[in-house]
């Protein structure tokens, strides 16, 4: 999930800087790839017990590879533009997203695979939802509307809000129609042996 993550700020960092938007949303694809690289190396470090030498010596390298990646993207679509060929800065933003949400669904996996939501943390959910709900602002406020810049955070916005109802759903307390059925008749023969003793 973290190494989808990192990736989808190639593509989502291509897209905000070609598009010119705001410093922000420039600035904002840079920290995700790096804190899920952070996070995804320590995985590895405490998960795997990979010896530090080793997740220092595969994470920088592919931390300096994905920069340079977008780097060079952002340098061909903007030349691109130039020459009035928009498509690549489209599919920049669909990569994204498909990115993105990719990331989210792991979680909707997790919850129909083992039906609970324990082990997921509703308030880096939250804080996450927050980020995309700004960052949809920040769009709103852009010169000029981006739809597909409200696509790419309107996305994940409501696969994490998806994610909230799940876990209220789970976190509720349910009861089979038998059951339901059981409690009731058990309910109305209690108040039928009260009225008898009344008598």
């Amino acid at each position: 999930m973290m190494l989808l993550w990192a990736c989808a700020g190639i593509p989502l960092g291509v897209y905000n800087i070609v598009e010119n938007f705001n410093v922000a949303l420039r600035i904002q694809p840079q920290i995700l790839t790096f804190l899920s690289l952070v996070t995804w190396i320590q995985c590895k470090y405490y998960g795997n017990k990979w010896p530090w030498t080793k997740s220092a010596a595969i994470v920088t390298p592919v931390a300096a590879v994905m920069g340079g990646i977008e780097c060079g993207l952002v340098f061909a679509l903007r030349r691109g533009r130039d020459n009035h060929v928009d498509w690549p800065v489209t599919f920049m933003a669909v990569l994204s997203a498909c990115l993105l949400c990719a990331g989210v669904l792991r979680h909707y996996w997790d919850i129909y695979k083992e039906r609970t939501v324990r082990g997921i943390s509703f308030i880096f959910v939250g804080i996450d939802a927050m980020g995309d709900l700004t960052s949809l602002i920040s769009v709103c406020f852009q010169p000029h509307l981006d739809i597909l810049g409200l696509v790419i955070y309107g996305s994940e916005l409501v696969l994490w809000l998806g994610v909230f109802a799940c876990g209220g759903y789970c976190k509720t307390p349910h009861q089979s129609p038998d059951r339901q059925f059981s409690t009731l008749a058990a309910a109305a023969d209690g108040k039928a042996r009260m009225r008898e003793c009344a008598k």
